[in-house]
């Protein structure tokens, strides 16, 4: 592909939303982005290259069937849910987001590392969804801890609103689930509006998920622990395309 076209398509990636750096024309490199076209340039992605995959993570990725379920994990943090999910469903796909390049790398050399050979990540923004999936092409999706954009209050830049979650249900397929867990009971009760209003179904919801039904069932997160040890309570809900 040209240097022109490949300019276009980063710029429909950038630009809908919120335009990003870009990784090659930093002024400083570190270990970490240089790692991202590096060492794990196969599965690691940034921000010009992973909107090539759209359509065909499956395939170019992983060499998957279309059948093989892919799911995708919005704003990875560290890693730690994203490599239990990769090493404990080895059978199905893994996509991660993440803006920051330490936490990046961080996720897929931890699931790497650990012997999953079943996930990829990807340096975007989250907003931007539709130039990086075609519809239906998404499984299931888990949205640990966002921003809760609570100081100062800006709620259109929180993640879970009614314009992703719209996204989301086109590319997703039918009967795939949506999670979405945070500490920020403001965030949560505001998000729950949204998707009460939205096309996904309920299965399950609770302000506190550590004293709830299902709390032995919960992988604890990084950023979990952390909220745990203060005693605060965290906010969890299920969906289902």
């Amino acid at each position: 592909m040209s240097e022109e076209n490949n300019k276009s398509v980063v710029e429909k990636v950038s630009r809908p939303h919120y335009q990003i750096n870009l990784t090659r024309e930093l002024k400083y490199q570190n270990e970490y982005t240089l790692a991202l076209d590096g060492e794990y340039k196969h599965i690691a992605f940034n921000e010009e290259r992973a909107p090539f995959n759209k359509g065909q993570w499956r395939s170019l990725v992983f060499s998957a069937d279309e059948q093989r379920p892919l799911d995708l994990e919005v704003g990875t943090g560290n890693g730690t849910h994203f490599k239990h999910h990769a090493l404990k469903y080895p059978e199905r796909l893994l996509v991660g987001f993440e803006l920051k390049y330490k936490p990046l790398i961080q996720t897929i050399r931890r699931t790497v590392v650990a012997g999953a050979k079943n996930a990829c990540v990807a340096r975007v923004h989250a907003f931007n969804l539709e130039h990086l999936f075609a519809p239906g092409e998404l499984n299931d999706v888990y949205i640990h801890f966002p921003d809760p954009w609570v100081s100062p209050r800006k709620p259109k830049n929180r993640f879970v609103q009614t314009r992703n979650l719209d996204l989301l249900w086109d590319l997703q397929r039918p009967g795939a689930k949506l999670e979405f867990k945070t500490d920020s009971r403001e965030y949560f009760l505001w998000s729950m509006e949204q998707i009460r209003e939205s096309k996904y179904k309920i299965e399950f919801e609770t302000l506190d998920l550590h004293k709830s039904p299902i709390a032995a069932e919960n992988f604890e997160t990084a950023f979990e622990k952390i909220f745990l040890r203060q005693g605060i309570e965290i906010n969890f809900v299920r969906l289902r395309r």
